[in-house]
């Protein structure tokens, strides 16, 4: 069972940004996760800034001419890995951003969409993410998570749009160490006209260390 997957557009990217008082929707688990070392705080500035400033410098690396960014518009601020840094241009500069990449099935097609951002303010969750899956998804079979093939955890589905249906997902620091000690986060779905077969994507946690710390960093300078 193949599925097709429709790039997210600015829009849509505006409504999965972090939520005030996020909250973990994972209520259903299979094993909870073992407890990782959180890692040093990050200094934001090696993060580099919405204008393109090359952090640690007062230089700009500009942009080319005519593509200026717009408000509104969705910009890549950087590549780690296997993950993209992507960020909405604001126009008070403080651009929210989110780590991106596509999920692929085990033929190698893109089928979803994976966003991770930091939530703020909450003792207990500091990571999101938002799976969007394909309209076809049967969403009372849930979605699953799992790190390198270990137990993983049961996300519902939140909402559906054009684009595909939404799940939101909420982590404790425990579990962002390990995506940043893995090498494959697997993603579990069930197409809704073969209710019996699971579809498994891989995303690779390649980069994800680096791209984590980046995107801590750019919240931080945004506060």
């Amino acid at each position: 069972m193949q599925f097709t997957v429709k790039p997210i557009l600015a829009a849509s990217l505006l409504a999965l940004l972090p939520l005030t008082g996020f909250a973990q929707s994972a209520d259903t688990a299979e094993e909870a996760p073992a407890e990782a070392p959180a890692e040093a705080a990050v200094d934001a500035s090696e993060s580099p800034s919405p204008t393109g400033t090359i952090p640690g410098t007062d230089l700009s690396a500009g942009v080319a001419e005519g593509e200026e960014q717009k408000v509104g518009q969705t910009y890549i601020q950087g590549e780690h890995g296997d993950w993209e840094m992507r960020c909405i241009r604001t126009e008070d500069g403080k651009d929210p951003c989110q780590l991106y990449q596509l999920l692929v099935d085990d033929g190698g097609n893109a089928v979803a969409e994976i966003n991770f951002f930091t939530v703020p303010g909450n003792d207990q969750i500091v990571a999101g993410a938002t799976i969007v899956t394909p309209l076809e998804t049967l969403l009372t079979a849930n979605l699953r998570l799992a790190v390198d093939g270990g137990k993983g955890r049961v996300y519902p589905f939140s909402f559906c749009q054009t684009i595909g249906c939404f799940s939101r997902l909420g982590f404790t620091e425990a579990e962002v160490g390990q995506f940043r000690a893995g090498n494959t986060a697997r993603v579990t779905i069930v197409p809704a006209a073969a209710p019996d077969q699971k579809v498994a994507l891989q995303a690779s946690l390649t980069g994800f260390t680096a791209g984590w710390k980046a995107l801590v960093a750019a919240a931080k300078a945004a506060e």
